[in-house]
């Protein structure tokens, strides 16, 4: 047995002194540079390619196998034109591993390596020719085993570019140092690069330092102590700054990966807007059929801080068919100049990947805001509920009750289809005070034009639900029990019905607005038993008119700003009132005073009044202008009726009324000469500045006719008693 093994030993070693010496031999004899031109001409025939080799090739077998090249280029396809080249290149190999098909490298040194990868019009690419399309796959039984003390690429730059799309991607001054590579060894990686790109916009460097540890029969792969550095600008984002360290791993048999002490940090500008994102991944697990993590964060501040976004999860677990997560946190603050909020968002959060079905079960959504425009700071609210999303179906249904701004709201929405929604609702409201969200009234200059209406946004709103407010106000006009049913489609939004209490009476009846390029507005309403002075008061500062009863109105308006849909209106108006009063004029006053002031314009005074007991008309409204001719007014000192206009596209009116006063005032503080007198009031100028103008001329003219009228019944009185009276003694 011993003079086996020492036999052995000797074969052996006289193997390897055999192989040295030859080695030896050819170092010494053999020259490779002697046949570079039939290696050239060997490419030319077989690949159709130019190869330069400019530089000595030189080798070297002791103390291992290598070999050095000076500059080589190839040329693309069939052309002169360079396809890819190098400055240097280094490969040295270990020489006795070799015979048991292990590859022990030395040194792996590249420097200037250029390559540029086309891809056609027609998919093929400019090294279709140099993949082999007909070599069979080998069978080894026992794979090459390499092992790499070090690799070194220096100066290398490649590109690809797409001819169909244009698209163009470049990897350049890409630098590699690296330790030891070889399965199970972890080695030392040290890479930079500049990637460009212009789909989509890419211009960054990027430097990774990390350790590196394989093992290519399990497919296993980690990295340790990773330290990334990318910066540059990316898509429409300048002053990109991204770092990343922790460890992970990977291994692509079992397909499992994991992430320890992990975190990225991201900063950068969108649009000269700053930002900053940070995501935690302290234990984060994934495998084929399950996954789990704890406290996982991600974290962004936008606009320099002012906006602050914050998610996390304190534990995560699942499977490739579901998930849970106890309690999802979501925390959003925003710092603006005039206005500052924060939302906190909390739930148990499951899922179903296979029905793609999401339930946030508990949800609890809290808002803190303050904004210094509005009368009621700060505002908190607070809402409960649940949402349930259903991908498959694209459904997605909440119910939610709680404190809204200064609002208790009751919600239910469901939404189907994401490409086009469809919204469905159901909404209690207590008391909502619109005024508080709505802007300001600007004064607008002689010269500034008027801003149109935009009812875009209805034209995409596809809309139907039911929307009830215990107490509401809006544009100044107070109402309660206000219900609304919406239905809104392809820009055509009805609200039917459309019915509330106020001031003292009620309203029924509905709203259409059509979202066309010019847009169209339709109102049918019927008021009943409404408080008229405190309605007109509170909508549009008119104080004109007192009283209950009931108005229905029946208008249509188109155009593309206020003012042009009141210049456009039509349709009807009607009133019907009751113990109320016209304001701004005392007809007795002043048929009382009627010498001082015969046929004199007089403005409208406030404190004086002309009380009715009954008041009807009705409108026809033709391009803004409302005509009446059938005014009926009564009270214990006059009638009265009219006829005129109102042009409420120019805010005024030119109304004339006759009112036929009682038989006598006596008993008013007037004279008893003037009853029956009918005295024609003329009514005209802006709503801001009416004046009244009584027409005494008129009144005298009219009372002398009744004179004259009442002279003619005396004498006919006279004469019929004579008459009278002869006939009855002519029949004595």
């Amino acid at each position: 047995m011993n003079k086996i093994v020492k036999y052995g030993l000797l074969g052996a070693c006289a193997v390897v002194l055999v192989a040295l010496a030859v080695a030896a031999y050819l170092a010494a004899t053999f020259n490779p540079n002697d046949y570079k031109t039939q290696i050239i001409q060997i490419v030319k025939e077989r690949k159709q390619r130019t190869l330069h080799l400019d530089g000595d090739i030189r080798l070297s077998f002791f103390p291992g196998i290598g070999a050095d090249l000076g500059r080589v280029s190839l040329s693309e396809f069939q052309s002169e034109q360079t396809f890819a080249s190098v400055e240097t290149a280094r490969v040295t190999l270990e020489l006795l591993p070799l015979l048991s098909k292990h590859v022990v490298v030395n040194e792996v040194a590249v420097s200037g390596l250029t390559a540029t990868l086309i891809k056609h019009r027609d998919g093929t690419t400019n090294i279709d020719d140099l993949l082999s399309k007909d070599q069979k796959p080998r069978d080894d039984k026992q794979p090459v085993k390499f092992d790499i003390a070090s690799v070194s690429v220096k100066k290398t730059s490649l590109t690809y570019r797409d001819e169909g799309t244009g698209a163009q991607y470049v990897l350049k001054d890409l630098n590699l140092k690296t330790g030891r590579i070889a399965n199970g060894a972890p080695g030392k990686i040290d890479l930079s690069a500049t990637v460009q790109a212009n789909q989509p916009k890419l211009d960054i460097h990027t430097q990774l330092v990390t350790t590196l540890t394989f093992d290519l029969d399990r497919q296993f792969y980690q990295l340790n102590d990773m330290d990334l550095k990318v910066s540059g600008a990316a898509l429409d984002i300048t002053d990109l700054n991204i770092k990343a360290g922790g460890d992970a791993s990977a291994n692509l048999a079992t397909q499992e990966f994991s992430a320890n002490k992990f975190e990225l940090n991201a900063k950068g500008n969108r649009a000269r807007a700053p930002f900053e994102a940070v995501l935690e991944l302290p234990a984060l697990n994934l495998a084929r059929d399950k996954f789990s993590g704890e406290n996982l964060a991600l974290s962004a501040k936008l606009d320099s801080g002012n906006i602050v976004a914050a998610v996390s999860l304190p534990d995560l677990a699942g499977n490739a068919q579901s998930f849970n997560v106890s309690k999802l946190t979501l925390d959003l603050s925003v710092q603006l100049p005039d206005q500052a909020f924060k939302v906190k968002l909390a739930s148990p959060l499951s899922g179903n990947f296979n029905a793609k079905q999401f339930n946030l079960s508990d949800l609890t959504i809290a808002v803190n805001a303050l904004f210094d425009k509005l009368p009621n700071k700060p505002v908190n609210s607070e809402m409960k509920g649940g949402v349930r999303v259903d991908a498959t179906k694209q459904t997605v249904q909440a119910n939610l009750a709680g404190g809204l701004l200064q609002s208790q709201v009751k919600a239910k929405v469901g939404v189907n289809g994401f490409s086009n929604p469809a919204i469905n609702f159901d909404v209690d409201v207590d008391q909502f005070d619109a005024d508080l969200y709505l802007p300001k009234k600007t004064e607008t200059r002689a010269n500034q034009p008027e801003q149109p209406l935009d009812l875009s946004a209805l034209r995409a709103l596809n809309l139907d639900g039911s929307l009830r407010i215990g107490r509401l106000k809006v544009a100044n006009i107070k109402s309660s029990g206000v219900r609304l049913d919406v239905k809104a489609h392809k820009g055509q939004l009805n609200v039917n019905p459309l019915s509330a209490s106020l001031y003292q009476g009620s309203m029924n009846g509905s709203l259409s607005v059509n979202a066309a390029a010019t847009p169209a507005i339709g109102v049918d309403e019927n008021l009943k038993g409404i408080n008229v002075a405190a309605l007109t008061r509170d909508a549009a500062g008119f104080d004109t008119l007192e009283g209950r009863g009931n108005v229905a109105v029946n208008i249509n308006m188109q155009g593309s700003t206020v003012s042009a849909m009141k210049k456009a209106m039509n349709g009807n108006l009607s009133l019907n009132l009751a113990d109320g009063a016209i304001k701004g004029i005392n007809i007795a006053r002043q048929l009382r005073d009627a010498q001082g002031m015969l046929g004199k314009a007089q403005a409208a005074n406030q404190t004086e009044k002309t009380d009715f007991s009954e008041l009807r008309a009705t409108f026809k409204i033709s391009n803004g202008v409302a005509h009446n001719d059938d005014l009926s007014l009564k009270s214990p000192l006059l009638r009265m009726a009219g006829a005129g206009d109102i042009d409420i596209g120019q805010n005024s009116m030119n109304y004339l009324a006759k009112a036929t006063l009682a038989k006598t005032f006596e008993g008013q503080g007037g004279r008893n000469d003037v009853g029956g007198i009918t005295v024609p009031m003329r009514i005209a100028g802006p709503f801001a500045d009416l004046k009244y103008t009584l027409d005494f001329g008129a009144m005298a003219r009219d009372a002398a006719k009744q004179k004259i009228e009442a002279r003619k019944e005396e004498v006919k009185t006279k004469v019929q008693d004579q008459l009278k009276n002869s006939l009855k003694g002519l029949f004595r």
